[in-house]
C-alpha cells in the first residue's frame, strides 16, 4: 500500500480507528527520538529559534517545585 492510498483511507475510519492510527503514530515518532534519530531541518530551526528567545529573554522561569505547591494549593473544581 503506497502512501497515497494510506492518506485516501484515512477520511473513511470511524474516529476511534483515527485515534488507534494517531497513537501509533504518535509511538512511531518517539521510538525514532529514542533511537536518535534527531529533529528535522525544520523542528530543529523552531527548537534553534525558540532557544535564542530564551537566552534573549534572560527569564529562567519558574522552578518546577514552585510550580507543583502553587498546583496543589489551588482549590479543587
Amino acid at each position: 500500500m503506497s502512501k497515497a492510498d494510506i492518506l485516501a483511507e484515512l477520511p473513511k475510519l470511524r474516529i476511534d480507528e483515527r485515534d488507534q492510527v494517531l497513537r501509533r503514530l504518535c509511538e512511531l515518532q518517539e521510538e525514532d527520538i529514542v533511537r536518535g534519530a534527531g529533529p528535522n531541518a525544520a523542528e530543529k530551526r523552531i527548537l534553534d529559534e525558540a532557544l535564542a528567545e530564551f537566552e534573549r529573554d534572560g527569564n529562567p522561569g519558574t522552578p518546577w517545585r514552585e510550580v507543583l505547591l502553587r498546583l496543589r494549593s489551588k482549590p479543587a473544581l
